[in-house]
């Protein structure tokens, strides 16, 4: 673990950056997180930002705490892991503790950790988000939307495989390095999930959501050539379409949307009210299809970089 303090206007405000949490940092973390959350509607730091506060350090992540005084009234994480694109961070502060320059402080001190090269991401797309980036100089150049569908109408049609296809649900454990591989054919193009490693299939399984019989697995000569990973948030009586992914030989023939299917009937099935899903804006062929089965824009996730 290191530890940089930077004066970031005036002695009681300071920022520290770290490669690993202590359990009582990360908790303090989650807990900024939360409270931030109840006032914006949703989480400022992903899934997968969340789940890399605990467990130790990871090879290019790193911790920005900000502090007034001992009070932490701020959070940022830059993740630099991306053989191509710039590091991406998030980054939040307390709601009691907006209006004060916290926020630019932090974006400020990603962007001198960053070299100036650096995506940020503002979830929901809220104007004070909009407003920050512009201050920082950084231009808009991704929008990630929510889609959601109500389930209690659910009416598909039976789904169609292609063929030689059957399907089946995950074994934890029997299916990780297949699914490994999979995910990260079917993904080379898209730089958050596509990366996902076995310690982050194992942080997920480890998670109190986690239901491999929500977890749909298509194969075809005993090779796994597509799969549905569903997720249901019980807080939120919300069931999610959290992936679906397709090997890209197997692309083309229909199998993304027949899984799509089995996993809204699986959620239907639950009892959860509603689906969501999210998809990039500029990925026209998968928003139709979503469109198609009746998903309809929720929210907006917006990214920022700075221009090189």
């Amino acid at each position: 673990m290191t530890s940089e303090t930077v004066p970031v206007g005036g002695p009681l405000r300071r920022i520290e950056t770290l490669t690993a949490l202590t359990a009582e940092q990360a908790d303090a973390v989650l807990e900024l997180i939360a409270r931030a959350a109840r006032e914006d509607g949703q989480p400022a730091v992903s899934e997968q930002g969340r789940l890399q506060l605990r467990g130790g350090a990871r090879d290019g992540v790193s911790h920005l705490l900000l502090l007034v005084g001992e009070a932490l009234v701020g959070y940022a994480q830059l993740e630099d892991t991306d053989p191509v694109e710039a590091p991406a961070a998030e980054l939040l502060v307390h709601p009691e503790h907006r209006g004060r320059g916290h926020g630019r402080a932090l974006g400020t001190a990603l962007l001198a950790a960053s070299g100036k090269r650096l995506r940020v991401w503002a979830h929901g797309g809220h104007a004070a988000a909009r407003h920050l980036a512009q201050v920082l100089g950084l231009s808009l150049f991704r929008e990630l939307r929510q889609m959601r569908r109500p389930l209690t109408d659910l009416d598909l049609p039976e789904p169609v495989w292609p063929e030689g296809v059957t399907v089946r649900t995950f074994v934890p454990g029997q299916d990780d390095a297949a699914w490994l591989a999979v995910n990260a054919a079917a993904f080379a193009h898209h730089p958050e999930q596509g990366s996902l490693t076995s310690r982050d299939l194992d942080a997920r399984k480890a998670e109190p959501w986690f239901d491999p019989a929500g977890f749909f697995l298509a194969e075809r000569a005993g090779e796994l050539v597509g799969f549905h990973w569903t997720k249901v948030h019980a807080e939120e009586s919300l069931g999610e379409v959290y992936v679906v992914g397709v090997a890209p030989d197997a692309q083309g023939g229909g199998l993304g949307k027949a899984l799509t299917t089995v996993g809204l009937r699986h959620l239907a099935r639950t009892g959860t009210p509603t689906a969501m899903l999210y998809v990039d804006a500029d990925n026209t062929a998968a928003v139709k299809v979503y469109e198609r089965l009746g998903f309809t824009v929720h929210e907006t996730d917006l990214m920022y970089r700075a221009e090189s």
